[in-house]
């Protein structure tokens, strides 16, 4: 595990306290079974290329926001977070009970192949039940720890559970200013804050959300955290959050083509029809006057 120089560039930005916003950098690790280190989460990108750390498509490193007392670590990691110092750099050790809890061996339960076999993921063509793989049983997400052909032991304990973590940790910045703490708050319960734009006046705060969050379901289930988060935060009189819909222009048609011109003349040895010829007069034998 890295230790970066300490830093104080951001001290005597005064205390911060559970309910602050910040700005984390920091690294996590664990022990795996086979006594390996194994790298949580960080926003190091050298500490995440030395540790193959998978991480999303467009994944960005550095400093990121963080709600001290939320729920983004334990709340064993988050009370020592609160007592931290902003720009200072501290490593610390949890053991299980403070970060993700001692392993529960009842929590370890025995299913049938057919009560597994029956589970909506199951069923999927692409379905395969190996050691390791998923499952959601009334509700509960576990891992398949060990199978036969007949019965299927799952773990619904956390993944991390009974396991010691240790992490390095420095709280780059309080976050104060009203605008970027609304900010924070958006990357913090939806992301793409880049692409929002944020304008707080006195007591109103207005939020203008990007196309591509228009229609986005995780947008709108994350709306009311975000409303409820920055009323607690800012303590605004008003939020607006403006969806704009702009008509793009109409395309001009295409001119219709003209049809082509008569001919106005008729042709020098065109023919009269006949039914317009003038009938000679018929012979009589009538006697002249």
């Amino acid at each position: 595990m890295s230790n970066p120089t300490p830093s104080s560039s951001h001290a005597g930005e005064g205390a911060v306290k559970p309910g602050d916003l910040v700005e984390l950098d920091f690294e996590l690790w664990t022990e795996a079974p086979g006594g390996q280190p194994e790298l949580i989460d960080t926003t190091r990108e050298a500490v995440a290329t030395q540790a193959s750390l998978k991480t999303p498509e467009g994944f960005v490193f550095g400093a990121r926001p963080h709600l001290l007392g939320g729920d983004y670590f334990p709340a064993g990691i988050e009370n020592a977070l609160a007592k931290a110092e902003v720009g200072q750099e501290f490593a610390r050790e949890f053991a299980p009970s403070e970060a993700f809890g001692e392993r529960d061996p009842k929590l370890i339960e025995l299913f049938s192949m057919g009560e597994v076999s029956r589970l909506p993921e199951m069923r999927r063509e692409d379905a395969e039940l190996n050691i390791g793989t998923v499952l959601t049983i009334n509700g509960r997400r576990g891992r398949v720890v060990s199978m036969t052909a007949a019965r299927v032991r799952v773990d619904f304990n956390p993944p991390l559970a009974g396991r010691k973590v240790r992490g390095t940790f420095r709280l780059v910045k309080a976050i104060r200013e009203p605008a970027e703490q609304v900010r924070a708050i958006l990357e913090i319960q939806y992301g793409r804050v880049g692409e929002f734009h944020v304008e707080v006046k006195g007591g109103t705060v207005r939020i203008t959300i990007p196309d591509r969050s228009k229609f986005d379901f995780a947008w709108m289930a994350a709306k009311p955290r975000i409303i409820e988060r920055i009323r607690s935060q800012l303590k605004p009189h008003t939020i607006e959050v403006r969806e704009e819909y702009v008509t793009p222009p109409a395309k001009e048609s295409a001119p219709a083509e003209k049809p082509a011109a008569e001919p106005t003349t008729k042709p020098e040895h065109s023919a009269s029809p006949k039914s317009a010829e003038k009938p000679s007069p018929e012979p009589t034998d009538a006697p002249k006057a």
